[in-house]
């Protein structure tokens, strides 16, 4: 071969390659749309409105915080577009790598979410989402558009993780969602900490919340499904946060600011998750 043809292959395959991962990328966002729009297309046209009443006989933490989060009357949405901007640690506790991230976001408990974010800064932005959505699960994130840096989807462990974030991001922002039903069930653990148990689609997750006398929420536990560990097996262990600020959205109150991670409650605590809501649509 002519010495002189070797940039030209070298740079047809690169070419070539390019071309293959913006398809794939192209995909993945396609992906993730249909998702959100499946998400969306659950919501009730007419929800029912909040009534006090409703969380009568609730352990009296859960029963402060749910009537302080949802004003008398307010309709009983159960799905939340959010917006958010904050920092994603990368890293770990002794390195976290903060990232400046902002991010959209569908929530529709125990249903499932697509996260839509943007981390850090061009040339090393990570564009992606991760989301659950009919039962499956996947992480898909790329970096510049160009490299893929995580990916995996459809596994019984991803969705079993994806479904305790689920219900603890419900806590934060879809209070409605947690209101007695079929697959709810609360209880009593002292004055200031409620355990709720959701089940749904043959899953079972089980989140502690701990309220103020005024029914501020005050932070959230639990054991978590995941492979944030040094060994990479998947594996329960304890993942929470905390409510650092509030915000009012039409008649709910919900979490404004918050910090989040693994290992919460325990000396390896890593809030790698550092947000602040700037918007909230409830549907």
């Amino acid at each position: 071969m002519p010495i002189p043809l070797l940039p030209a292959l070298l740079g047809g395959a690169l070419g070539a390659g390019a071309l293959a991962a913006a398809a794939l990328r192209r995909t993945d966002a396609r992906r993730a749309a249909a998702a959100w729009a499946h998400l969306a297309a659950l919501a009730e046209p007419a929800p029912p409105r909040f009534d006090p009443a409703m969380v009568e006989g609730l352990p009296a933490p859960a029963r402060r915080w749910l009537t302080r989060a949802i004003a008398p009357g307010t309709p009983l949405s159960r799905i939340a577009e959010i917006e958010m901007e904050g920092e994603l640690g990368l890293g770990d506790r002794t390195a976290p790598r903060y990232q400046p991230m902002r991010a959209r976001q569908i929530l529709a408990p125990p249903h499932g979410f697509v996260w839509i974010p943007r981390l850090g800064a061009w040339p090393a932005r990570i564009l992606g989402s991760d989301g659950l959505a009919r039962g499956d699960a996947w992480v898909r994130f790329w970096l510049a558009g160009l490299v893929p840096v995580a990916r995996a989807a459809d596994t019984p462990d991803l969705a079993r993780s994806a479904m305790a974030r689920c219900v603890a991001e419900a806590a934060l922002w879809v209070p409605a969602a947690l209101l007695p039903g079929p697959g709810l069930a609360w209880q009593a653990m002292d004055e200031h900490r409620a355990r709720l148990r959701v089940d749904h689609a043959g899953q079972a997750v089980a989140v502690e919340i701990e309220v103020a006398d005024d029914g501020r929420l005050l932070a959230l536990a639990m054991q978590r499904w995941s492979d944030a560990n040094p060994a990479r097996v998947f594996r329960l262990q304890p993942f929470g946060g905390r409510v650092l600020e509030e915000a009012r959205v039409g008649g709910f109150t919900v979490a404004g600011r918050v910090e989040a991670g693994n290992h919460f409650g325990t000396p390896d605590y890593f809030p790698f998750f550092r947000a602040r809501i700037i918007g909230i649509r409830y549907r």
